[in-house]
């Protein structure tokens, strides 16, 4: 199983978008245990959207739209202000 993931900073109004096949390793990893990379200058981080998908194929298509500009408009319009 394949996850997409969006995770965002409140203190700072930063996204980070990507896929893993453990999404609590990963969340623990950019939430405390990794010592350098984009994701340590913008703690703490919340996980606002998981999206399960089958192959690895269809979770980096996910993560690419997610990326893309059509994908960030709809994390900023529809998914963030569930938090909000």
């Amino acid at each position: 199983m394949f996850v997409t993931y969006v995770l965002y900073s409140f203190k700072y109004d930063r996204l980070y978008i990507g896929y893993t096949t453990d999404l609590i390793q990963r969340f623990r990893s950019h939430q405390s245990l990794a010592k350098k990379g984009f994701t340590t200058q913008f703690r703490p981080w919340f996980v606002i959207e998981v999206r399960f998908h089958a192959s690895k194929s269809d979770a980096l298509k996910d993560e690419r739209f997610l990326k893309s500009g059509q994908g960030r408009h709809l994390i900023r319009s529809k998914i963030l202000p569930k938090y909000q």
